[in-house]
């Protein structure tokens, strides 16, 4: 049973932290990490072995929706999708030359942006170049991101022939005038008619995201989608608080400040989401999903196999990412590459055939071990201290403990963890917290490490 905190703990825990789909966080990549660097960890990655995940990134969108924190280009010409196109086929060619011996794939997922901006035709040529240089192995898990607005039934039936089995829908919400404000115009039962056809398309999976903290969200309003989302029925759900960030996000100035919730009614919201799923037969899973306990999310989650990446929860068959398209991240081979943000930057390298690294990061022992800790608490929601001492060895388990003794003791006060001097387990009260709670054994925040960039925890 989820806890209700007081206003007084979310008050003293409501502080910039990182979300941690990677550790290190992206704010600790560097721009002195190339193409070089990267090279060596994907043949580290290819004498590794084992099947790989793949993402590719594909940004255009027909309308930049103004609460969108994604990196995306905004455009009706749909000829641009091709010339990207182009252009990601040279980058896959030239990151699989790299992976002579690793071409099998457990997972494939496709973000955005938006993929359905594609059409039939570009979207199956986009499946053909993943498909020219890898496999996938029979179980592999097929995900793609898509705007129920502008998607198309014949859409769903291409992506079911090319092996697509799990969809995740953006929604955020239903009220007609947060839809206006925040330009994503959509309604219900074009999303509840695209989720019933692509069940009927064989897909086992799909994901409705919702976002809390927009403007002119009310708790009547919110309640009434989240009623009406629960009567949808998805499998799985995210409930993302937004990130109102306009410095970086410059389009966010167009929504009207004085009517984003304060602290305490975004709270409000996502406690009300969290009782009305929970309560409808869904589990909340570690810090914003919430699955079916039929889901293979909850699943993980009982087996000890879940997981966290940029996509979020996953159930992560694959020990490596490798990622295309401008702006993804790769995990792979012991480090965190990311490609050029700009579209002509990326295409430049690509067109003189260089692999398209804006910057990165190489982990080092002691980022694997902290990476292993975070994503225990994040994702099982606790941590064995004989765990890390069995995967890591004795001083990591001591780091560790040291970690513990300098917070522990005030979470334990607090309610959001219980510590037996071994396991330390996350609370009901503390899973809504349990970004300040893993913030306890980040390393770069002891260093002094700016938080400017990360959103707040409450």
């Amino acid at each position: 049973m989820i806890q209700i905190p007081s206003w007084e703990l979310i008050k003293k825990y409501d502080r910039p932290g990182p979300r941690y789909t990677s550790y290190p966080t992206a704010v600790e990549f560097k721009e002195t990490f190339g193409p070089g660097p990267y090279e060596e960890h994907l043949a580290r990655a290819d004498r590794q072995g084992g099947p790989l995940s793949i993402y590719v990134h594909l940004p255009f969108c027909r309308e930049m929706c103004r609460f969108c924190g994604c990196n995306v280009i905004a455009t009706h010409d749909r000829s641009r999708a091709d010339a990207y196109l182009d252009q990601l086929e040279k980058e896959v060619a030239l990151v699989a030359a790299r992976l002579p011996t690793r071409r099998k794939a457990s997972q494939l997922h496709w973000g955005g942006g938006t993929p359905t901006f594609l059409d039939e035709r570009q979207l199956t040529r986009c499946h053909e170049i993943i498909a020219r240089h890898f496999g996938y192995t029979h179980d592999v898990e097929k995900a793609v991101e898509i705007d129920p607005a502008i998607t198309t039934r014949s859409q769903i039936e291409t992506l079911a022939k090319l092996g697509f089995n799990r969809i995740s829908m953006g929604v955020q919400d239903f009220d007609a005038k947060v839809q206006e404000v925040v330009g994503r115009i959509q309604g219900e039962k074009e999303t509840a008619e695209l989720v019933a056809a692509a069940r009927a398309n064989g897909f086992h999976g799909v994901n409705l995201d919702l976002i809390y903290g927009l403007p002119y969200q009310t708790p009547k309003t919110w309640q009434d989608t989240l009623e009406r989302i629960i009567a949808i029925r998805p499998d799985r759900l995210a409930v993302f608080g937004f990130a109102y960030v306009p410095g970086s996000k410059p389009h966010q100035r167009l929504l009207p400040q004085e009517a984003l919730p304060k602290t305490e009614q975004r709270v409000e919201l996502f406690l009300a989401a969290v009782e009305a799923f929970t309560k409808a037969g869904y589990r909340l899973i570690g810090l914003d999903h919430f699955a079916l306990e039929t889901d293979e999310l909850a699943k993980a989650q009982d087996g000890g196999y879940l997981y966290r990446n940029f996509q979020g929860y996953t159930i992560r068959p694959a020990p490596d990412t490798v990622a295309f398209g401008i702006s993804s991240i790769s995990d792979i081979g012991g480090a965190y590459v990311q490609n050029f943000h700009k579209l002509k930057d990326w295409g430049d390298k690509v067109e003189a055939g260089v692999i398209p690294v804006e910057r990165g990061a190489s982990m080092s022992e002691d980022d694997v071990m902290r990476r292993f800790v975070i994503n225990r608490v994040m994702c099982l929601l606790r941590l064995d201290l004989d765990e890390v001492a069995e995967k890591f060895g004795r001083p990591a388990r001591d780091a560790i403990e040291g970690d513990l003794r300098a917070g522990v003791a005030e979470l334990q006060a607090d309610g959001l963890v219980s510590f037996d001097g071994t396991i330390l387990r996350v609370t009901p009260l503390g899973q809504l917290l349990v970004r300040n709670i893993a913030m306890l054994f980040d390393a770069y925040l002891k260093k002094g490490a700016s938080r400017t960039q990360f959103s707040r925890t409450v």
